[in-house]
């Protein structure tokens, strides 16, 4: 389980956010780290009673500050995603440890312009799948609605009257699910996490189908 400790090591981390006070305490942050990656094991046996994972990746600490403004050297969180096994199954599940700032997650975030063109094909031929998915009120209770940037106006070869034009207009499309600092230390958390992720399954299927598709529907695999 993911206890006090680990979060107390994140908060002090982004108050002293330099190398000099992390090599002093690589030590508190190697055993904190090893309760996460334990942690993400539990998550990916959970996940993998309802859905084929082929594993997952926790995230580096350590920041690529080269072509970024913000030269902190460290992510103040643990954080890491479950990737779906075989080119059949899309989407990946996403978890995040941050004090005040924890949660669960996934879909498709920077998907490439493929991709983001059949998606937008599909809305534009049947939304209707997908407007059952995110009005189910299980779903929409724990995920509200759906995130992501999108156009100000019409993607190029779109009409902007279309009825599905809300959609069409994303560029992304995921969701997220925060847990309070309590949430995340509780024993159950483990089941809890795995129990959210678990109602992102007919959404992340519904997309598989979309996109090892063409519009005509017929198999790209």
């Amino acid at each position: 389980m993911i206890d006090q400790p680990v979060l107390t090591f994140l908060e002090k981390l982004a108050k002293n956010n330099n190398r000099d006070w992390f090599a002093s305490h690589k030590e508190e942050f190697s055993e904190q780290e090893k309760k996460v990656k334990a942690f993400f094991r539990a998550v990916q046996s959970e996940l993998s009673k309802m859905d084929q994972i082929e594993g997952h990746h926790l995230m580096r600490i350590y920041r690529d500050i080269r072509f970024s403004k913000d030269k902190t050297p460290y992510k103040a969180r643990f954080s890491g995603s479950f990737s779906r096994a075989t080119a059949a199954r899309r989407g990946s599940y996403y978890l995040s440890i941050q004090p005040g700032n924890s949660f669960i997650g996934g879909g498709f975030y920077g998907p490439n312009t493929d991709d983001l063109k059949r998606i937008r094909q599909e809305f534009e031929m049947d939304s209707s799948e997908m407007r059952t998915i995110l009005s189910d009120p299980v779903f929409k209770s724990f995920y509200g609605e759906l995130q992501g940037e999108e156009l100000k106006t019409a993607p190029r070869g779109f009409d902007a009257t279309h009825p599905s034009i809300d959609l069409i207009r994303k560029k992304q499309f995921y969701f997220v699910h925060p847990f309070s600092d309590e949430e995340v230390c509780a024993k159950d958390f483990n089941q809890k996490v795995g129990q959210g992720l678990q109602l992102l399954l007919p959404y992340f299927d519904y997309m598989s189908s979309v996109l090892t598709t063409n519009s005509n529907g017929e198999s790209i695999l």
